[in-house]
């Protein structure tokens, strides 16, 4: 897999731009699982870059956060973050950005992207709320209540805001610069 300059240049750009959107982060009183923009994030990363770029950039992300720099929500990284409560949201994300990409560049259609971003959504969600539910020991249903039913509101306003932001970069840059994805 080789990749362009500006291709890397990207992925590294949109590795920090999700590490920013971490950081709007709000603890919420009955939950180890943070409100952040990181779903707005990935999602925006996978539907500008693509599916390879969008991959490439979110693993930089967890790659960053796991070998201690604090780009995860709250200023916090390290591996602990990434097996702890939380870590299985932080490693669907990679799948999320993979899934919005492959889709957006296949279909090019408004509803298969619209349902590749909830289908991503949903895969973050089932990791997240697995690996949750291993660590704490909480069931499935408690975990669920705790880390997903919170969120799922706000997550769907943040897809529809990153679809709409998304799809006027990709329409005024790449059109008007003559840039080919």
């Amino acid at each position: 897999m080789k990749l362009t300059t500006r291709q890397i240049i990207l992925c590294g750009l949109f590795a920090a731009l999700i590490s920013v959107f971490a950081q709007i982060s709000i603890p919420l009183p009955f939950t180890t699982v943070p409100f952040t923009l990181q779903i707005f994030g990935i999602a925006i990363t996978g539907l500008i870059l693509g599916a390879k770029c969008g991959f490439i950039s979110t693993l930089i992300y967890l790659i960053l956060g796991a070998i201690g720099i604090p780009v995860f929500a709250q200023f916090s990284g390290g591996l602990s973050i990434l097996f702890g409560p939380t870590g299985g949201f932080l490693l669907g994300y990679p799948l999320m950005a993979f899934i919005i990409g492959y889709t957006r560049e296949r279909f090019q259609s408004k509803i298969s992207t619209s349902i590749s971003m909830i289908l991503g959504l949903a895969l973050v969600y089932a990791f997240g709320t697995v690996i949750f539910s291993l660590i704490t020991g909480n069931t499935i249903l408690q975990s669920l209540s705790y880390c997903v039913l919170p969120f799922v509101a706000v997550d769907l306003l943040k897809l529809v805001l990153a679809y709409t932001v998304g799809e006027t970069v990709c329409k005024r840059v790449f059109s008007s610069l003559n840039l080919a994805k």
